[in-house]
């Protein structure tokens, strides 16, 4: 497979890599492209800085030797300069690079697919929501967005949420892993209420992303109801959400030998042809 690194911004954590299958010709062997499109690799670990692109690099190489053009983003954590809200603006900003590459590597970006597990879920499914959030209002004018979801370079066709925290105002109550969304918003729900609600991806349903949300049974990091709650609400509003379970814990779905995270590359390929 070919690997590209790109920078999308000038931060350290601002970065992506590309792999992409190498085709089939007259001169070499490979493994050529059975999808169209690409598949945004987004890795988790509760939104902090310790856990990097690392744990979405096996994924990326999955696809890749399957055929499927993945970009493993990188993106700012709380306690490297991310959080609220420059996580969230990488996020956009990473997807929407990949418009201003698209050129030199013939990408087809009619169908893009976001793959992101724990953190990453809620990531993926959020920027999925994007062309809602002008509807919800504008979080807390000290911290605002810089980058504008109306400013959509690249839209997402489809989600795999992968043990996903999809309902972000109940792992608020939950508090899980201590406190983690109140790291990665600078605050609790009582003192931002607008900014949690902004980024909370219950709160932009319905949207137009079909989503399968798929979760270990034997998860003991990310409770299923994470994932249970977001797709009763989004088929209860009219959306396309669908609940999978798979066996496994939390890292079996990042594991590319374990039938958890096969599933969520079948799902990828079924999403991208």
């Amino acid at each position: 497979m070919l690997r590209h690194k790109y920078s999308y911004g000038q931060h350290p954590s601002q970065w992506g890599e590309l792999f992409i299958p190498e085709p089939h010709n007259g001169n070499h062997r490979g493994p050529a492209a059975v999808a169209g499109g690409v598949a945004v690799v987004i890795h988790g670990g509760y939104w902090r800085s310790q856990y990097g692109a690392e744990l979405g690099e096996p994924l990326a190489r999955d696809l890749a030797a399957h055929g499927i053009t993945a970009w493993n983003l990188e993106y700012r954590r709380a306690g490297n300069g991310g959080g609220w809200p420059h996580t969230f603006e990488d996020i956009l900003a990473g997807i929407d690079y990949l418009a201003q590459i698209a050129g030199n590597h013939d990408l087809q970006l009619g169908k893009v697919v976001a793959l992101g597990h724990s953190a990453g879920g809620h990531l993926a499914v959020w920027a999925a929501g994007r062309g809602r959030l002008s509807s919800i209002g504008t979080p807390d004018a000290d911290r605002q967005l810089e980058r504008g979801p109306e400013e959509e370079a690249v839209h997402l066709t489809g989600v795999v949420s992968q043990s996903g925290l999809l309902n972000l105002a109940a792992a608020e109550r939950l508090n899980l892993s201590n406190g983690a969304v109140c790291n990665l918003m600078g605050g609790d729900s009582a003192r931002y209420p607008k900014r949690h609600k902004y980024a909370d991806p219950m709160t932009s349903l319905p949207i137009d992303v079909p989503v399968y949300a798929v979760h270990a049974m034997n998860d003991e990091d990310v409770p299923a109801s994470q994932s249970e709650a977001y797709v009763a609400a989004s088929n209860a509003s009219g959306g396309s959400a669908q609940l999978l379970r798979v066996p496994g814990d939390h890292f079996d779905l990042i594991d590319p030998k374990a039938v958890a995270y096969k599933k969520c590359r079948e799902l990828v390929q079924r999403l991208l042809s």
